[in-house]
């Protein structure tokens, strides 16, 4: 076995490497983008932050745009997404446990690491930048600990690595396929359970592993339209997307800034995903006999769902009460409903307080959002398995309280942004006896793969859209 990288010493032992510099000297910070990266990565380490939150703050002060931010966005939110499987890989090129790196290493080690295996930037490039991260940081000392071990990472492709470090994939498919793509290994065992028995036929090609590898990049930005207020297509001309395929509320960008659209920035559209405003719709569109003048949503921040059904509420004479715990997160859902029919409450869903008699309910319920995995870099990592069980419990406390809000022939919506078993079938299961369960796919018209029905399960891999989910039910 060839000896691990050396301890930082100050000393460079291999003419090949990044150039040295003199003793004592730490060099300027020169780019800007990689150290906006990793700044992003320290704060999701120490502070817990959210990388899709604490990035465009860092790059408004580092003044970056243009490939600049490109260049840092894809190499903070590319190595959040693969911080398990860039530890396994530079815990096997360097010889020291990696709770015993300083955070700085710790991070430089991520961040060289996914460049060198999933980007184009050229090794030698990969190395030394990262490297003059370390030298510029408090923590100079680790740069050629770093060094080291990024060079021995650069001896091998990723595909080299998974195959030397990954389980058989015939011993243990879901193990092999955790390490592969990037996943812990009890979201990759609970997608499989979504996909059902055939999820892993096909090996390297199966359903598991294309809705593994879903995750994998930034999903496609979607826009929605306020009904009554703008048309699709006139959406689509103002911001040079595309209708989306199966929302008629819909619009999909190639690319851009959505808060330079016109449209977007004065409220007539939003920001949406094509998943959340086919289950909206479906609910809305569900055939009912009576009055149909109230509705309700009883998790409703940050608000998107609620502005389009706001939106189908005001042509259609209703109004919608929308039911958010937060108060900052009311804000939001007082900011997307602005000028609909929609009257904002703070309470808990569970007990709102709120007469009950509602002809449409809609509860987006508080999940896992293993589903939304794309929009999130660092949440696979940050989520554990011991939250669903918690989540479950709540979510089923909301459905009960739905169940009671809604009038006799009144129609409930159960979604959640997440395929787990426990979160979908288990809580449909053991719904309250007043609610029937109903057929929600026609809802959906023309959407393929929905599922055997009756409820409906997106996914990336299928639709393009986050894995919605939606039971829909009649009160009894």
């Amino acid at each position: 076995m060839s000896p691990g990288p050396a301890r930082s010493t100050g000393r460079r032992r291999d003419p090949s490497g990044p150039p040295r510099r003199p003793q004592g000297q730490r060099p300027p910070v020169s780019d800007p983008a990689r150290q906006v990266a990793l700044d992003v990565l320290t704060a999701v380490r120490q502070d817990g932050a959210y990388a899709n939150l604490v990035l465009p703050r860092l790059l408004r002060e580092a003044k970056l745009s243009g490939r600049d931010a490109g260049l840092a966005t894809e190499l903070a939110y590319g190595t959040c997404r693969s911080l398990g499987q860039l530890d396994a890989i530079t815990g096997a090129a360097g010889n020291r446990p990696l709770g015993e790196l300083d955070g700085i290493v710790q991070d430089a080690l991520r961040l060289g690491a996914y460049q060198l295996l999933k980007t184009r930037i050229p090794p030698h490039a990969a190395v030394s930048a990262t490297v003059d991260l370390v030298r510029a940081s408090e923590k100079p000392g680790g740069a050629g600990y770093v060094n080291a071990v990024l060079r021995r990472v650069s001896e091998a492709d990723l595909a080299t690595w998974v195959d030397r470090l990954a389980p058989d994939a015939d011993e243990d498919p879901l193990g092999h396929l955790s390490l592969a793509t990037a996943h812990p290994l009890w979201i990759t065992s609970a997608l499989a359970d979504a996909l059902g028995a055939t999820a892993l036929d096909g090996g390297e090609e199966s359903e598991l592993a294309r809705a593994l590898a879903a995750d994998e990049g930034a999903p496609p930005v979607h826009l929605v339209v306020r009904p009554g207020v703008l048309e699709r297509d006139e959406l689509a001309a103002m911001s040079g997307g595309e209708p989306t395929r199966f929302s008629r509320y819909g619009v999909v960008l190639s690319s851009g800034d959505p808060g330079g659209i016109p449209a977007v920035a004065d409220g007539r559209a939003g920001v949406q995903d094509e998943g959340s405003q086919l289950v909206a719709a479906a609910l809305a569109a569900a055939p009912l006999d009576g009055p149909d003048v109230r509705w309700l949503d009883l998790a409703a921040g940050p608000g998107g769902k609620a502005a389009l059904l706001g939106g189908l509420a005001a042509q259609r004479g209703a109004r919608l009460d929308a039911v958010e715990p937060a108060a900052h997160r009311a804000k939001l859902v007082r900011q997307a409903t602005a000028g609909l029919p929609v009257d904002v409450h703070v309470a808990d869903g569970r007990d709102p307080g709120l007469a009950g008699g509602y002809d449409r309910v809609l509860l987006d319920a508080p999940c896992t959002g293993l589903g939304a995995l794309r929009r999130r870099p660092e949440a696979r990592w940050r989520r554990q398995q011991g939250d669903v069980a918690p989540l479950v419990t709540l979510q089923r406390e909301l459905l009960a309280s739905a169940a009671r809000l809604v009038r006799p022939g009144g129609v409930v919506g159960y979604v959640t942004c997440s395929p787990h078993l426990a979160e979908t079938a288990g809580v449909v299961d053991r719904a309250p006896d007043t609610l029937e369960l109903l057929d929600a796919r026609p809802l959906l018209p023309g959407v393929p793969e929905l599922g055997p029905g009756p409820t409906v399960q997106l996914w990336p891999h299928r639709h393009g859209t986050d894995a919605m989910f939606l039971a829909l039910f009649r009160r009894r």
